[in-house]
């Protein structure tokens, strides 16, 4: 399967997952509100998300992908399942003892997590309650992220992409069809969410089954090959972690401000988090164990080649992406969430915080692209010592933006930390000889900038337009309204993109064709 092909795959999925999750959150915000049991919620959802990036998504794939497929590469299927049976059993037993220490320590990590609950008993008690539902989560995503690792680094990437729907899909079903059985709705979602750990689990099994790979459950023991993979994962655990201690740093800071304040952050990073799923997290995903085979077999040509695809493909997608949230954030947030216990103060809100997250998007982006150049050489200590420096920048950020701007300083400061993340990501790689913009992606870069800038102001004059006719406030016309601006932005940058070359239609065709079989 070519990169691009994979890059679809993945993005094809993720984008259907992110419509679910869309719907999901129309529900909340319509049910829940940005009150009590909705801030209580999203830290509840904070604590197993925030140990499922560490482990699960950060350190464990950063270390397991590319042994895993230099193994396969070099010795085989059989050394390459031994590994990951050795893999599953350490990783069983630590995540058995973790969760359940957790749980028990649950009212002493929420004093860290939202300290400013402590003052509002119920809120805290709730918060607490909700937690302990979500967080037997991570013991099965964990187990999902070692599945997905084996299928993605043998090419079949749709069981894998297709598992956040499997999330989705339960929540909107307890939410909206099992809710008044439960004491809240906050309750009826932290048990759809345990629920769908089980389930994605048990889905990714089988297709794991499916692609020839049964794996069994021996005792767990420290090999010298899991040894390795730990010491791989250690430097990573420590990078994925600054990173998501940059998202909890912004919670707790969050929870010192006026009720709403992380409601507003949540819906806003929702909003954000779809062109970044569907472009970064497809793009790191396909590209790893592409690189890591490339690397393994010596093809330094072809591993220059595929970093510069895909900081192509990335830039082509995040740039348009990120000059239409600028311009069209109140209407977005205003027809996705403004409709029941979520009124025009809490969109207004939401509005600037996704403005404030979005002008990181192609960092957020170029974060996933330029750091499995690292993983795959087996290099997860440098990224870690530029996460440590993007973090206390965040911070300092944090505390110097949160008075001007409230909850939005959040949002900026994390952009501008993630920029300044993927400045030093580009300079490493390029120091080291791994990271050369060839002339296609130069001129092309150029290119792409030109037209989304085009786009940009003619988004702007429509929707201007559209105000003063008052379409974009109106509730029966809104939705069409922002449909029509939606659809101008993409005829205007797919035109012009094609026009002048940034990346004519033939040629996305010609990179999603399958590679012909060797004669």
């Amino acid at each position: 399967m070519t990169l691009a092909r994979a890059i679809a795959t993945i993005g094809s999925y993720t984008l259907l997952s992110r419509i679910l999750g869309f719907v999901r959150d129309i529900l909340v915000a319509a049910i829940l509100g940005t009150g009590l049991v909705a801030d209580a919620v999203f830290v509840a959802f904070k604590l197993p998300n925030f140990f499922r990036r560490l482990f699960a998504e950060g350190a464990f794939n950063a270390g397991f992908v590319p042994m895993f497929s230099g193994i396969l590469e070099r010795d085989g299927k059989a050394a390459a399942q031994a590994f990951a049976e050795q893999a599953l059993a350490v990783l069983l037993a630590t995540l058995f003892i973790f969760v359940t220490a957790v749980q028990i320590a649950m009212p002493l990590a929420m004093y860290g997590l939202a300290p400013g609950f402590i003052d509002e008993p119920e809120k805290f008690d709730l918060t607490v309650t909700l937690t302990r539902l979500t967080f037997p989560y991570l013991l099965f995503i964990s187990l999902v992220s070692l599945a997905g690792g084996i299928l993605n680094s043998v090419g079949r990437f749709a069981a894998v992409a297709a598992t956040p729907i499997l999330l989705n899909v339960t929540l909107i079903a307890f939410l909206g069809l099992g809710a008044r059985n439960f004491a809240t709705p906050g309750h009826a979602l932290a048990w759809g969410v345990a629920v769908a750990g089980v389930i994605q689990f048990v889905w990714v099994a089988s297709a794991l089954a499916r692609a020839g790979y049964r794996l069994r459950l021996p005792r767990p023991r420290l090999t010298p090959r899991v040894r390795e993979l730990l010491w791989l994962m250690l430097p990573a655990a420590v990078g994925a972690g600054v990173v998501q201690i940059n998202l909890l740093t912004d919670i707790i800071i969050a929870s010192l401000l006026p009720e709403g304040s992380i409601s507003f952050l949540y819906f806003a990073d929702r909003v954000n988090q779809l062109p970044l799923g569907v472009i970064g997290i497809a793009v790191g995903t396909a590209l790893l164990p592409l690189l890591s085979r490339q690397v393994a077999a010596g093809d330094t040509a072809g591993a220059a080649d595929s970093q510069n695809r895909a900081i192509e493909v990335a830039l082509f997608l995040t740039l348009p992406a990120t000059a239409a949230l600028v311009v069209l954030a109140p209407a977005v947030v205003s027809v996705l969430f403004e409709r029941g216990a979520f009124d025009s103060t809490a969109s207004q809100a939401t509005a600037f915080a996704l403005i404030g997250y979005v002008v990181g998007l192609p960092a957020y982006v170029l974060i996933k692209v330029l750091t499995p150049g690292y993983f795959a050489r087996k290099d997860t200590r440098t990224p870690v010592r530029i996460a440590i420096i993007a973090m206390i920048v965040n911070l300092c950020l944090n505390l110097i933006l949160i008075w001007p701007l409230a909850h939005v300083g959040l949002a900026l400061a994390t952009a501008l930390a993630a920029w300044l993340n993927v400045a030093l990501l580009a300079d490493g790689l390029r120091r080291r000889g791994h990271l050369h913009l060839d002339p296609r992606l130069r001129r092309r870069l150029v290119r792409t900038v030109g037209v989304t800038v085009v786009m940009a102001l003619a988004l702007w004059f429509a929707r201007d337009a559209l105000n003063l006719a008052g379409v974009l406030q109106a509730p029966g016309t809104r939705i069409a309204g922002l449909a029509g601006l939606v659809g101008l932005g993409l005829v205007i940058f797919g035109a012009g993109a094609h026009l002048s070359s940034a990346m004519r239609l033939g040629e996305l065709r010609a990179l999603m064709r399958r590679p012909r079989a060797a004669p």
